[in-house]
């Protein structure tokens, strides 16, 4: 089949690559004269990088991978910081060159605009081009942008919606200022009116950064690079001095002005042998940063449904059906960012979202469960017995999945020193002492030194962290506890830090910057009301595990976890209970719990000494994990992907 690609942008090059090295003989046309170098700069989410890394097989991918996103106010008050899964930040141009040799360079046509088709007998024969070039095929692809003529060619005027948000957009060089944070997309946002700056760096020197604002608050026409200077200076009074230095060093030669707008979604791709893709398919607002991921998905998608099926007419109905939900909801959501974005004073600062398709994942021990059964764990941060029972508590959610429901219940261990006596702890030396012997009687790691040379004064404040981290995702408020034991249990960290508990929550997923918010607000009143149900159900021993069914207490187990006994309880309250997993390997155990002590592997492998050092030796022979030596022991870490 000869397929003839109208366009050469990422869209276009990729579906080109792919049929090419399905057989198909494959021409790209593209109306600049050489490689576009328009759009400066985009972000390309995890799945569209790995079909690109796929096609490039060994040649390294350019770009600059970003990890961690943060928003501000002008006034440098953080709203949103979170880790994210990796994207990268792609000048246009290279990618471009990165893609143009993988389909070979005399595949490409250069300084071929796009004019009409040639039809025999209701299908298109030939693509004719403003220049008088004719090139004849089976197969047209329209992959020419939002503007796209192949699009009118074959379904006719497309009905953009009014443009209410301008961006521009620049590119700079400050090497400085990326070494501070390589792998980090920042953005200003005003609390009180439709205006914002980010930038993104795209190599270890250079940085893209636009402005987006509302079209009213700047109404006069930018013809010039020297207006956009102008009035980019201007846009940008009220922010941060670094903000104006990085307008102020770009060259705005290489700047322009993006009036952003998107269409409704299409009621089909194609017209008999003529099918669109990329943002000749469909258009996005730009708060999504979706266009180029949903140019590969769609390539992707598109060849794969030709590989399919044999007719093209069913292969574009595939194709159609797969890809016109996604692209429809991240209209959608364009278009809420972009109401949120025109009036910022009708969000909180906790509903502000963070302008990137695609979600958080990474495996979570869930607690939702459809059981009847209701098991209250009463726990605190620094309690040792808490984490001694780790092996237990991992084997039963690996073994039940989410058919235990567990509630995590914050129970207060170390208000204070002052006049503290419990369990014949008065003072911190107290805790070293036993912390050492729990160490040595359970075999799990701890670090009872901490008590000698830093001592906590409380364990409430990583209690309200854990509550601030419930108020976003149970799951990963599960994640942050633990990354707050293994700190204070393995690593003597003082958990009762704020920057300690705002990188944690980090490291969980979770948004850092909306727990520092709840830490001092809804999160103190969950922590007291969790230490209310401690005190009204006479909870004096952890970790305490007490079972209800409906609401009514029935059993509880105290100091300790006996899986024996505990599986027991269960199944006695909820006979239809069933185990999911009865073992799981290595590999799949770090996937679903990025760290392990080597107690907890044994206990999750079911192995020996000798057997679980073979086990962990060849995983990390492998690289697929690493260890993490302390003066205490090792533990052991899931490498990350």
């Amino acid at each position: 089949m000869r397929i003839v690609i109208i366009g050469g942008g990422i869209a276009g090059l990729v579906f080109g690559i792919l049929m090419r090295r399905r057989g198909h003989e494959v021409i790209v046309n593209e109306r600049f004269d050489g490689i576009p170098v328009h759009g400066n700069a985009f972000m390309v989410h995890g799945e569209g990088l790995a079909l690109l890394r796929e096609l490039g097989d060994s040649i390294e991918l350019p770009g600059q991978t970003i990890d961690s996103f943060l928003m501000k106010r002008p006034n440098e008050e953080e709203v949103r910081y979170i880790k994210m899964d990796p994207w990268q930040c792609v000048k246009r141009s290279d990618l471009i060159r990165y893609l143009v040799p993988l389909l070979g360079e005399e595949q490409v046509r250069y300084g071929r605009d796009f004019s009409h088709f040639v039809y025999e007998n209701g299908k298109a024969v030939a693509a004719v081009f403003e220049d008088g070039s004719v090139e004849a095929g089976d197969l047209f692809v329209g992959a020419d942008g939002r503007q796209s003529k192949v699009r009118e060619c074959i379904l006719g005027e497309t009905h953009f919606s009014p443009v209410e948000v301008h961006e521009i957009l620049g590119l700079v060089r400050d090497p400085e200022l990326i070494a501070q944070a390589p792998s980090l997309f920042q953005k200003y946002q005003h609390g009180e009116k439709g205006l914002s700056f980010g930038y993104i760096p795209y190599s270890s020197e250079e940085l893209i950064w636009y402005i987006q604002y509302d079209v009213n608050l700047l109404p006069c026409q930018l013809s010039t690079k020297e207006d956009l200077r102008e009035a980019s200076l201007e846009l940008m009074q009220e922010f941060p001095q670094s903000v104006r230095q990085l307008v102020e060093n770009t060259d705005f030669d290489h700047a322009y002005l993006w009036k952003t707008r998107d269409f409704n979604p299409l009621s089909t791709f194609h017209h008999s042998n003529v099918v669109l893709m990329g943002d000749a398919a469909h258009v996005a607002l730009p708060f999504t940063s979706a266009g180029t991921t949903n140019a590969i998905y769609d390539a992707q998608t598109l060849a794969g449904c030709m590989e399919h099926y044999s007719e093209l007419s069913e292969a574009f109905i595939c194709y159609y059906k797969q890809r016109i939900g996604p692209v429809s909801e991240h209209v959608r959501w364009g278009r809420q960012l972009k109401a949120s974005f025109l009036n910022p004073t009708s969000i909180s600062d906790d509903q502000v979202e963070t302008p990137l398709i695609g979600k958080l994942t990474g495996r979570a021990e869930s607690i939702r469960s459809k059981s009847s059964v209701e098991i209250l764990y009463f726990t605190d941060p620094i309690c040792s017995t808490c984490w001694t029972i780790q092996p237990e508590l991992r084997k039963l959610k690996l073994t039940y999945g989410d058919r235990l429901s567990f509630r995590y219940v914050m129970a207060g261990m170390l208000p204070g020193w002052k006049n503290f006596n419990r369990g014949g702890i008065r003072q911190p030396e107290d805790v070293a002492a036993h912390w050492d012997e729990v160490s040595r009687e359970s075999g799990m790691p701890i670090d009872g030194s901490l008590w000698k040379e830093n001592p906590l004064q409380s364990s409430f404040p990583p209690s309200i962290a854990f509550k601030a981290a419930q108020l976003q995702n149970i799951d990963k408020a599960i994640i942050l506890l633990r990354k707050i034991n293994e700190f204070v249990f393995i690593h003597k960290g003082d958990i009762t830090r704020v920057e300690v508990l705002k990188q944690l929550a980090y490291e969980s997923g979770l948004d850092a910057a909306r727990l520092l918010r709840d830490l001092t607000g809804k999160a103190v009143q969950l922590f007291y009301q969790d230490l209310q149900l401690t005190k009204e159900l006479k909870v004096d021993i952890l970790p305490t595990f007490i079972f209800r069914k409906n609401g009514q207490v029935v059993e509880r187990m105290m100091g300790g976890m006996d899986m024996r006994s505990f599986e027991s309880v269960v199944m006695q309250l909820d006979p239809t209970l069933y185990k999911i997993k009865a073992e799981v390997s290595p590999s799949e155990l770090f996937k679903q719990y990025p760290s392990l002590t080597k107690k907890e592997f044994r206990f999750l492998t079911n192995t020996s000494d000798d057997q679980a050092d073979q086990m962990l030796a060849g995983l990390m022979q492998c690289g697929s994990i690493k260890e993490c030596r302390t003066s205490i022991g090792s533990i052991w870490m899931a490498e990350a992907v």
